[in-house]
């Protein structure tokens, strides 16, 4: 209305139907409700809510009708095409660890199945409790099938397949003074033909583990043979006879067990 009043208003000056005061008054007034209508618009653009990025809306946190105070939440939002992955490492592996390296992520809501990521950021600080160093990588989750909160187990793609000479963890003694393995030689023969059989103590240089297997780097040979259990009642020289009824375990993935 205002506007319109000062649009006719302006002709009827220009014909010198009215005067110049009135024209500005009329001018003043429809500035006056076009800046009540912009405040009015900037209240309804703030009573609107949008997502800042695309992504999964969860339970909504308000009901209907319900009023809001600046700073409540509302509803959660995720965006699920990519998920972030946190987990530690020792510091010891840190010379191996790099951004842009591979991981291979699993979970037990999906046992068959893996998600490849790559690590984005590597913490530039160790914890002080644990010595552990907290590494982030960026996982692949097209189909939005892994959620934020799951627990997942991590791969770390690093170096190349080494062969190593392995041994069960049973058949390593460890004392003060080094770590000591066992090993049975033939001493000539004995009775009724057979060879006579003798243990030899050596000192061994231990390499990484797997499960309830160690790598031995140095004192033994492949294809030598070494006593996995009962090397608490041998020393050097004593003679033995192998009885394999009870083979050492070999899992991948020991854990304790309730007695």
């Amino acid at each position: 209305m205002s506007k319109t009043v000062y649009e006719r208003n302006k002709k009827q000056f220009l014909a010198q139907a009215v005067s110049r005061a009135s024209l500005e008054a009329d001018a003043a007034d429809l500035k006056v409700k076009q800046a009540q209508v912009a405040q009015q618009e900037a209240q309804v653009i703030k009573k609107t809510i949008s997502a800042p990025f695309a992504g999964r809306l969860g339970i909504s946190a308000v009901n209907p009708g319900q009023y809001l105070n600046a700073g409540e939440k509302i509803v959660t939002l995720q965006a699920l095409d990519s998920i972030y992955i946190d987990f530690y490492l020792p510091q010891q592996e840190l010379s191996r660890i790099a951004v842009g390296q591979a991981v291979v992520a699993g979970t037990d809501t999906y046992p068959n199945k893996k998600f490849n990521g790559r690590i984005s950021a590597v913490s530039p600080k160790v914890d002080l409790q644990t010595r552990n160093v907290q590494i982030e990588a960026v996982l692949a989750n097209s189909r939005h099938e892994l959620l934020p909160g799951m627990y997942a187990t991590i791969k770390v793609q690093s170096g190349k397949p080494e062969s190593y000479l392995t041994v069960p963890r049973a058949a390593v003694t460890f004392n003060p003074y080094g770590e000591t393995v066992y090993i049975v030689e033939e001493k000539g023969q004995g009775q009724a033909g057979k060879p006579s059989l003798a243990v030899r103590q050596t000192f061994v240089t231990l390499g990484p583990a797997r499960g309830d297997q160690v790598a031995i780097l140095k004192g033994i040979k492949e294809h030598e043979r070494v006593v996995t259990s009962g090397q608490l009642k041998l020393k050097h020289g004593s003679p033995v006879v192998i009885n394999n009824a009870a083979p050492p375990s070999n899992d991948p993935h020991p854990a304790p067990r309730d007695p």
